[in-house]
């Protein structure tokens, strides 16, 4: 069979996708990765065949231009509210989708790769898509040659849980105001080539999702879920001598991601007063800081060692505390290691959601961003360190995690449901 995944060229997101998408190689299956040319080393790295489509989006730029507009003229939206007791109003939602999500993500993101995707997808006709979920340009272009397709989940699936509430609050609108932003750019762009709009296009046909369960979103995301084990994979890595010898002394990981270097320009958090809070601690501190984040630093407490990069996956069994910023590919590492957490999650999508998940499971802290400095460091590596009970949750969501379908079982379900006509998860337009 012929699987194609694609995304729009974000490492982070596509990063996670590559367990399963080996799993579907080593089981015979022809697979490919669609993306834009920005893309083409990360996914080369991974010995998967890249195939470039569309010209690159200008999300970076448009980000800068949004943080330099002023406070008062500064679109804003608050994903976080999709998972809060009160709901966002009918004006939240329609103001997050009309003034945000739309025009400056989706469509900077989607619109340079559609034309090129579907063009490839013709000619190729993969029999399974898989598509990042924001990667909306994949189901248009399944549905365009005829093939099912899947999301697959980076995070937290807030998207579809607002997707929901939009339906529901529309409906409860008189007619003339039940304007859908999504489906207006979604529709106008499929009937380009002969697809009508369903919710398809948005939440796709089914969805994959390596999210164990207790740290699943809390309100309703209307999506066929197909769980998948969450198998770290942090890119082509060679493992330091250092790292082969246990440690004297507890060792505490500081990662803080990848993303806000990338997109936001450095660190949301300043790195030398977590480092500050650790310096007096009986611990070794490894933090994965890139060079030029390293330069920004002034002293260096002696029990840090500072390191470009190191396999997150390689140096989270050898951690007895991680201190986070709450992203799901680093909080799902650690968790996969039975690793307590405490994170200082910036305001990015979902990560103070998921923080705070971690934490209502016991295995973790969250350490408010406003609120940083050595003592509110300090105190929370040393409860993680000193409370055997955070170790011990963490150890219970590596097993839930572990528990869940591995890649290669997945790959067999997908294989099988795409060769049968797609079964009860996907069906086949």
């Amino acid at each position: 069979m012929r699987i194609l995944f694609t995304t729009f060229s974000e490492k982070a997101h596509f990063i996670g996708m590559v367990p399963l998408a080996w799993a579907l190689r080593a089981a015979g299956h022809e697979v490919r990765v669609a993306s834009q040319p920005e893309l083409a080393p990360t996914v080369a790295a991974t010995g998967l065949p890249f195939v470039g489509v569309g010209t690159d989006h200008l999300l970076p730029q448009v980000i800068s231009w949004v943080r330099r507009m002023g406070e008062d003229m500064r679109p804003d939206f608050d994903m976080m509210g999709v998972a809060a007791a009160e709901p966002p109003s009918w004006e939240a939602l329609r103001a997050g989708y009309r003034d945000v999500l739309v025009p400056l993500w989706w469509k900077v993101v989607n619109d340079p790769m559609l034309d090129d995707l579907v063009s490839f997808c013709r000619a190729w006709r993969p029999d399974l898509v898989v598509w990042e979920p924001l990667t909306f340009a994949g189901a248009i272009a399944a549905q365009a040659c005829g093939a099912p397709h899947a999301r697959f989940l980076w995070s937290l699936d807030l998207f579809a849980a607002m997707r929901v509430q939009y339906l529901e609050r529309m409906g409860e609108q008189p007619g003339a105001d039940r304007d859908d932003p999504l489906r207006a750019w979604l529709e106008n762009r499929a009937a380009r080539y002969g697809v009508g709009f369903s919710e398809d296009l948005v939440r796709g046909r089914a969805t994959l999702d390596p999210v164990p369960d207790s740290l699943g979103v809390p309100v309703p995301t209307g999506t066929r879920r197909l769980p998948l084990r969450y198998v770290p994979y942090n890119g082509r890595a060679v493992v330091p001598d250092w790292l082969r010898t246990p440690p004297a002394r507890p060792r505490v990981a500081l990662s803080l991601g990848i993303t806000a270097t990338r997109r936001l320009g450095g660190h949301t958090v300043d790195v030398g007063t977590l480092l500050e809070g650790l310096a007096d601690l009986d611990v070794e501190v490894v933090a994965t800081l890139s060079a030029p984040e390293q330069a920004k630093l002034g002293a260096v407490p002696p029990n840090a060692r500072l390191v470009e990069y190191v396999p997150l996956h390689a140096l989270a069994p050898a951690c007895d505390a991680m201190i986070t910023h709450g992203g799901a590919g680093t909080v799902l590492t650690g968790l996969a290691h039975g690793v307590p957490q405490a994170a200082v999650p910036h305001h990015m999508y979902d990560e103070p959601l998921l923080a705070s998940l971690v934490a209502a499971q016991g295995a973790g802290v969250v350490v408010d961003p406003a609120r940083v400095s050595p003592d509110t460091v300090r105190e929370s590596v040393l409860r993680l360190l000193g409370d055997p009970a955070h170790a011990g949750a963490a150890g219970r969501l590596r097993e839930e995690m572990a528990a869940m379908p591995s890649p290669a079982d997945v790959a067999r379900a997908l294989a099988g449901a795409a060769g049968e006509g797609a079964g009860p998860a996907l069906t086949r337009s």
